[in-house]
């Protein structure tokens, strides 16, 4: 579930960039863009600990 709300979130920080650089209207701003960024990196870190523990309870690691 996280991976694929990191992978939402960053296809949203990736239209943002491709419309500013191809349309040239980006709908976020700098800070904006940071954020949608930065929340796609926690929610990517949050799945991955969340695999490893699941792994570590299996015994397998």
């Amino acid at each position: 579930m996280f991976l694929a709300a990191s992978a939402v979130v960053f296809v949203v920080y990736f239209a943002n960039v491709a419309l500013g650089a191809f349309a040239g209207s980006a709908f976020l701003g700098d800070v904006g863009e940071m954020l949608v960024l930065f929340a796609a990196s926690i929610l990517f870190v949050v799945a991955i600990l969340k695999k490893e523990a699941e792994r570590d309870e299996k015994g397998d690691g």
